[in-house]
């Protein structure tokens, strides 16, 4: 039988247009920072991809620094800066903030001091969409990008995180985006690449990919693609729903992510489960995959007031644009059959 992804929120398949962008940029063979025919051609290549997500971002004006991902972003945007957040935030953030902000039963973050706080555009693990403040000092907006209308130069944060490989571009690409003239101290020091804020020989490949992917990312978004994706969830969590009325569907009631299902089924471990669907076929999560193979509760969910043992339960399916309807149905059905065989043995 096909196996069926359904771990979107982890990593998305490459879009065609991606992989047609880095195997034009293979072709390239100069190194970007040198002044030869060979090194412009790499350079042109990235200063036109830097526009190309700059639009596609709406981030038109700002100064746009590619990084390794969004982990590598955070430390560039976060180091040194003591800021508030929430426990709610993406490992990589909360690594660097005080977590003294309050949060509610639906995920929804109390920001009193904007300037001084950073909070993300969405969830990795429930798909709660924020409300963001203005004049944040960062907003990880990797979740969203490219599942939902955002504009950096509306958003009015002071900087902005964002990875290729969260919207069909390749893993180990991101940026930070950040209003022009904003101070960002290097972490990574040497050639003076980036702006002196990031050196390094730059990721030509990865960079070409990623501004390819953001476009096609915004393209989808702007015809209504991921308007379906939502039908799918719901119809995934009204058959759940049915069949196992005592399932948990966090942050159901609140703003989230299109493609984003997070349930819980006390007492049934979440990495129980994820082994049991990967048998049958579909591959889910249990949290955030930077922290997979840790079997803990969720810290995102035990900030929302849950329990261990209903936080320790929680699994995640993310949808994606090539998801369809036979794809969540057969999932419903196959979680169904061992969610009924959990219960007999807790009987």
């Amino acid at each position: 039988m096909k196996r069926v992804y359904l771990d979107h929120n982890a990593t998305t398949p490459l879009r065609a247009e991606a992989r047609e962008a880095m195997i034009a940029a293979m072709d390239l063979c100069g190194n970007p920072s040198s002044v030869h025919a060979e090194g412009r051609a790499a350079k042109s290549l990235i200063e036109r991809s830097r526009a190309q997500i700059a639009e596609a971002f709406g981030a038109d004006g700002a100064d746009i620094v590619f990084t390794s991902g969004s982990t590598e972003g955070a430390s560039l945007a976060l180091a040194g800066r003591d800021l508030h957040g929430a426990a709610v935030e993406h490992d990589a953030v909360r690594a660097w903030i005080k977590e003294d902000l309050s949060v509610s039963a639906d995920g929804e973050v109390a920001v009193s001091e904007p300037g001084q706080t950073t909070l993300q555009l969405a969830n990795s693990e429930t798909g709660v969409v924020q409300s963001l403040p203005e004049g944040l000092a960062v907003t990880d907006a990797t979740q969203g990008f490219g599942k939902l209308p955002v504009a950096f130069n509306w958003l009015g944060a002071e900087m902005a995180l964002i990875s290729a490989h969260k919207l069909g571009g390749p893993k180990g690409c991101g940026a930070v985006v950040l209003k022009r003239g904003t101070d960002l101290a290097a972490q990574i020091k040497g050639g003076g690449q980036e702006m002196g804020r990031r050196s390094g020989t730059e990721n030509v490949i990865g960079i070409a990919g990623f501004a390819a992917a953001a476009t096609a990312a915004q393209r989808d978004l702007a015809d209504g693609k991921w308007d379906r994706v939502a039908e799918l969830r719901n119809i995934l969590e009204n058959a759940l729903a049915a069949g196992a009325p005592e399932t948990i569907f966090v942050g159901k009631d609140a703003n989230r992510l299109p493609n984003t299902s997070c349930f819980a089924t006390p007492g049934w471990k979440g990495e129980t489960q994820v082994m049991q669907m990967d048998l049958a076929g579909f591959a889910i999560s249990a949290g955030s995959a930077c922290s997979s193979g840790k079997v803990r509760a969720s810290a995102v969910l035990t900030a929302m007031g849950y329990d261990e043992t209903t936080a320790q339960g929680a699994i995640r399916v993310s949808l994606g644009l090539e998801t369809t309807e036979d794809d969540v149905l057969r999932f419903a059905e196959a979680w169904l059959q061992k969610h009924e065989k959990h219960r007999a043995r807790a009987a």
